[in-house]
């Protein structure tokens, strides 16, 4: 029988979230490999997809913060390598990388969005509109194979506006929202091909059956919770985008069915649910460097209610606005986010810039400094950058720059 409680404390919930994200666990001083990687996104269940590069591509990073060094070329081979491949591209929390076996329970939201439902107006209304191109376009990648949008032989073009996007690149994502065509690779500078889905996913993930959509919905739910050990209700919708119509009445199936718990958490405003399976460490040590769009910060009110802390995305905030800097990533130390840097890739120079460091509020800084330090060198050997430079921007920055100078 699962444990049953009433009520957690704020330290409890917060450990128990850090442990159901996979932190607290001593990283290897190896580099991980691919079967760590695997393990580690289907624990995490969605990973979202980000095309800003200024220090690493989104969905590399969230690996990095739990496993600390691993090869580039793995993951890629696990998103993209062929019919073996374990992840695919879909919408999952946003743009996502999943593990393939969730494939069939996202199915329901595939066929939604086939009739126009829940996906962006202008795609749907273009669906509706231009259905005859959608085909001829499916008709070239089924002849052609994988394309990029650049690559159809069509010359309708778009007439700007819509991202700029070609008539070509609106079906290309109308037939990839339906599930219709999914991420065959991609390229360069991160270009998406687009391949039928049946030709690029595994043939056990296609032949899986398609569960109805309450099955999935609850299915989907359960991963939520677990992901996140403890979380209200509008969390574990966010987890994997679903609405209130379709959450709310999974929900209280699941809490009947006793695989969550309804718990009070000290210090929340509303009701959560613990996972029956949650991890309830008494002490947890974690020391990772976050990602913006890591799915343990992605939910802004749960940081702030889970530590204290109130993240946001500064890349989307004007110049004159940020407090912190531009691709900012929180550090983690013990349970506790202590510190923020702004980071960025300089590969010309092959040099890891720190722009800005701050600390938290109250946060003993040289306490922090050093463990930072750390998981600097650490991202630097990783990035395979060569050199570590601090610039005076924020209050950690001296401190941090007499540990890391030549």
């Amino acid at each position: 029988m699962p444990r049953r409680s009433d009520r957690l404390s704020f330290a409890e919930a917060r450990r128990i979230a850090l442990a159901a994200q996979g932190f607290g666990r001593p990283r290897g001083q190896e580099e991980a490999g691919k079967r760590e990687l695997r393990r580690l996104f289907e624990r995490l269940g969605v990973v979202q997809i980000d095309s800003v590069n200024v220090l690493a591509r989104a969905h590399t990073l969230p690996a990095f913060s739990r496993l600390g060094r691993y090869r580039s070329g793995d993951l890629h081979a696990l998103a993209y390598g062929g019919r073996r491949r374990a992840l695919f591209e879909y919408w999952g929390h946003e743009a996502s990388l999943l593990p393939v076996a969730l494939q069939p329970l996202l199915r329901w939201r595939m066929a939604r969005a086939a009739r126009g439902d829940g996906i962006y107006g202008a795609i749907a209304r273009f669906g509706r509109e231009r259905r005859a191109l959608i085909d001829e376009v499916r008709r070239e990648i089924a002849e052609r194979g994988p394309l990029a949008a650049g690559e159809l032989s069509h010359q309708h073009k778009g007439e700007g506006g819509w991202w700029g996007w070609s008539d070509g690149k609106r079906a290309l994502e109308w037939l990839f929202w339906a599930g219709e065509v999914t991420t065959a690779t991609r390229r360069g500078t991160f270009e998406r091909v687009y391949g039928l889905t049946e030709r690029v996913l595994p043939r056990s993930a296609i032949e899986m059956p398609t569960p109805d959509e309450a099955d999935a919905q609850r299915e989907l739910l359960i991963i939520s919770a677990r992901c996140l050990g403890v979380a209200t209700e509008r969390c574990l919708r966010d987890y994997f985008r679903l609405g209130p119509a379709d959450a709310r009445p999974r929900i209280a199936e699941l809490v009947e069915a006793g695989e969550l718990i309804p718990t009070q958490v000290e210090g929340w405003d509303r009701a959560a649910y613990l996972h029956r399976d949650a991890r309830r460490p008494r002490r947890l040590e974690a020391q990772a460097l976050l990602a913006p769009f890591d799915p343990l910060i992605w939910q802004r009110q749960r940081v702030e209610a889970l530590f204290g802390a109130r993240i946001r995305l500064e890349l989307y905030t004007p110049r004159e606005k940020r407090m912190h800097g531009y691709y900012v990533l929180p550090f983690l130390l013990g349970d506790r986010i202590v510190a923020r840097v702004d980071l960025k890739a300089d590969r010309a120079v092959s040099t890891l810039r720190v722009k800005a460091a701050h600390a938290e509020a109250g946060v003993d800084k040289r306490a922090v400094v050093a463990p930072l330090a750390a998981e600097l060198r650490l991202m630097a050997a990783w990035l395979e950058l060569d050199a570590l430079k601090v610039e005076r921007v924020g209050d950690l920055a001296r401190l941090l720059s007499g540990i890391l100078k030549p």
